[in-house]
């Protein structure tokens, strides 16, 4: 329930761009449609973390994929503070994905072979603050690094360091914030 409750919050701030989240709000968060994937998502994990609950999971997830077009299998582990503007062509088979990730539609995490058993050793690690553009795909054993920034339609392959903005295909570093050089030269 904590990471549902920091999906809400997280949503109600980046509306409203207020520190504080009224119970209003809050309530109003809950039953935002952009948030009723979110929900359902939380519910399949928790199901899936209770032995007796775990068919249940299954019902969740396909729910999200009848309902809203998102795959999401119930044994990825995602931080609190999830934030699906758009859900419709999204598949997230990920190990696991940080807190505070932004995740558009389209996008694909998963394995680089037909994986139906999930090996998350086969899968992306996905860190903190992460913002994934439309119709970007991340396929394989790659780390993001935290704050990392994945372009519209970039094939992601190998590892993208902290910070780094990165797109095309295959996807490159074109930018670095915090401090850090452009791989690209001028942006």
């Amino acid at each position: 329930m904590n990471k549902l409750k920091a999906d809400i919050i997280r949503y109600c701030r980046l509306r409203s761009a207020k520190e504080t989240v009224s119970f209003p709000a809050f309530l109003s968060g809950l039953l935002s449609p952009r948030m009723a994937p979110v929900v359902l998502l939380r519910l399949a994990e928790m199901a899936y973390g209770t032995l007796l609950l775990r068919p249940f999971a299954k019902v969740f997830s396909t729910l999200n994929l009848l309902c809203f077009g998102i795959e999401v299998s119930p044994r990825v582990r995602i931080g609190g503070g999830l934030f699906l503007p758009h859900t419709v062509g999204t598949v997230i088979g990920a190990e696991s994905i940080g807190e505070n990730c932004t995740i558009m539609q389209g996008v694909t995490l998963g394995s680089r072979r037909p994986d139906i058993g999930f090996t998350p050793s086969e899968r992306p690690v996905v860190g903190n603050g992460v913002m994934i553009c439309a119709g970007a795909k991340i396929i394989g054993r790659v780390m993001i690094g935290d704050d990392a920034t994945i372009g519209a339609n970039a094939v992601v392959i190998d590892d993208v360091p902290a910070f780094a903005t990165v797109g095309g295909i295959p996807a490159r570093v074109l930018r670095m914030g915090r401090g850090g050089e452009s791989a690209g030269g001028s942006s």
